[in-house]
């Protein structure tokens, strides 16, 4: 007679109950401690080593000249994000139109704003007058209605929006366009049924569904453009890299105020991310049965369970 496994993990008559070993994780532990030594000697570099500056840093974080690129940074990033999105809408409208011209143009435009580097399209705009003197508006070799220095209608502030903000319309026409393409076909059916055009389609039905493929990347693109307008300190403009790089380079200080850049930088994108987040999570209702906790929902189950332990 043959003894049976009890569900309870012992064994019947004439069996000795299993004996569960648990699984070991060597590799993991070890991660650990090579982790916690590498921490252990950067904050050790940080607290012992008198190059880091730290109170040279703290003096000049606040400074006015650095809150002023701060402000200009946060300026410039949510002005170019405002159009890069709303000219990657009609650009990713364009690049699904039936009209071979309309499609060609805006996949022109697309393959010249990514395929060239921003850095190289901010000083072009920067020195556009060295290619044209004078914009006119007029007849074609015609009389003129309307004629501009470059030097005045391209400032420095317009030709690093300009150079941001096109530049960022190209990705965004990506981004769009994926998230329209990821409506099901049948919803334009069902509304050209209803008698609805092809812009209410899109404005009414296909681009609100879009949201839910469009915002995380947007998230992304709007981080990353808070970093990009570093650049802009090649037009130039006084943004937050150039206002504290000017300080490093009077007072000698040259990596201390590179770390408190890094620092506003981290703290700004930190800030979005959290926006991100939440942002997401807003419009995940409906596609999803249960919504991802908050940050505040996780340390408030963690607490729970240490309290019932």
């Amino acid at each position: 007679m043959s003894a049976a496994v009890t569900p309870g993990g012992g064994a019947g008559p004439g069996r000795e109950p299993i004996k569960a070993i648990p699984v070991r994780h060597p590799g993991r532990w070890l991660a650990v401690v090579a982790i916690f030594v590498v921490v252990a000697m950067f904050a050790n570099s940080v607290v012992t080593n008198p190059n880091w500056q730290w109170r040279f840093q703290w003096t000049n974080a606040f400074n006015p000249p650095v809150l002023q690129g701060v402000g200009t940074t946060l300026w410039l990033t949510a002005v170019s994000m405002v159009v890069g999105v709303l000219l990657g809408v009609v650009l990713a409208i364009m690049r699904l139109s039936p009209n071979p011209v309309l499609s060609g143009a805006a996949w022109f435009y697309i393959w010249v704003f990514r395929g060239t580097p921003v850095l190289v399209q901010l000083v072009i705009w920067a020195n556009l007058g060295s290619l044209y003197r004078q914009v006119s508006l007029g007849v074609p070799f015609g009389p003129e209605w309307f004629s501009a220095d470059t030097r005045n209608l391209v400032p420095n502030a317009v030709a690093a929006l300009l150079g941001l903000g096109l530049n960022e319309a190209a990705y965004m026409s990506e981004i769009i366009r994926a998230g329209i393409l990821s409506v099901d076909e049948g919803q334009g059916e069902a509304a050209a049924a209803l008698g609805l055009s092809r812009m209410q389609t899109m404005r009414r039905i296909v681009l609100p569904q879009a949201m839910r493929v469009v915002v995380p990347p947007t998230g992304n693109e709007t981080i990353s453009m808070l970093k990009t307008t570093s650049l802009v300190s090649a037009v130039p403009y006084a943004e937050l890299f150039f206002q504290t790089t000017s300080i490093g380079s009077r007072t000698f200080q040259v990596f201390p105020m590179l770390v408190t850049a890094s620092l506003w930088y981290l703290s700004m994108t930190s800030v979005l991310m959290v926006g991100q987040f939440y942002i997401e999570r807003y419009y995940a209702r409906g596609s999803v049965r249960t919504l991802p906790p908050t940050p505040m929902q996780r340390l408030r189950v963690r607490l729970t369970r240490t309290e019932l332990r």
